[in-house]
């Protein structure tokens, strides 16, 4: 009798080990729904995610080109100032001053060109010929605020030691002060700088050379005697 039954024994167990691998089998192999959910959901936030960068990459206005524009020209001017502290004897003090200008005002020009580019806009071509700056593609230049007129590059350039950190100073004053009336004059047009590149580019530049002028007339104030400049 045991005999008889030995073997419906040993054919339950196996059955239910076979049951067993199948359904190990069933569970590592296929995700359960809430897996499958997950992943579908996480693949439409990217995707959405991807279509808002999209499309905030594409709304822009004409203001913002403008200045954008404008400010590729405006930054290359500050770049032949700064390139002339090598060479006119100007004091360690501004000279490293004037690496740190060309530093920042270098990146930004090329974050700027990158702006256009990806937006189907004319990128400036910038030559510099000594003083002379030559900007294709970017129309009046030389009006925007703060913009050095020849007589004074020309002045600058002349200048050597003291003479040129002094007139260096004063007339990168000068520049940087435009440069920020022009992020003021983006922000207050209606529309504009509403992308957060061209936000963060605008609110990043009217910070770094605010703080530089008040640098700048620091260094000037101490070389006239502490007497502030107008």
């Amino acid at each position: 009798m045991t005999s008889a039954c030995a073997p419906r024994t040993v054919v339950l167990l196996l059955g239910g080990v076979a049951a067993a691998c199948a359904s190990g089998r069933s569970t590592v192999s296929s995700p359960t729904p809430e897996a499958a959910v997950t992943a579908t959901s996480s693949a439409e936030i990217e995707a959405l995610y991807r279509a808002r960068q999209d499309s905030a990459r594409m709304r822009f206005t004409e203001a913002d080109v403008r200045f954008v524009t404008g400010m590729i020209g405006h930054h290359a001017q500050a770049l032949i100032m700064s390139g002339l502290a090598r060479t006119h004897g100007a004091s360690p003090a501004l000279r490293r001053l004037a690496a740190r200008i060309i530093n920042a005002q270098e990146d930004e020009i090329a974050l700027m060109s990158q702006w256009l580019e990806e937006r189907g806009q004319p990128v400036p071509q910038v030559h510099i010929e000594g003083t002379r700056l030559l900007v294709h593609g970017a129309e009046h230049t030389g009006h925007m605020p703060g913009m050095l007129t020849p007589e004074q590059l020309q002045s600058i350039d002349a200048a050597r030691g003291t003479e040129f950190d002094r007139l260096f100073l004063t007339l990168m004053i000068q520049h940087h002060r435009g440069a920020v009336t022009m992020v003021h004059e983006l922000f207050a047009t209606d529309g504009a700088s509403q992308g957060d590149q061209v936000f963060k580019l605008g609110s990043d530049i009217a910070a770094d050379q605010t703080t530089e002028v008040a640098r700048m007339e620091h260094m000037l104030a101490e070389m006239s005697g502490g007497r502030a400049p107008r």
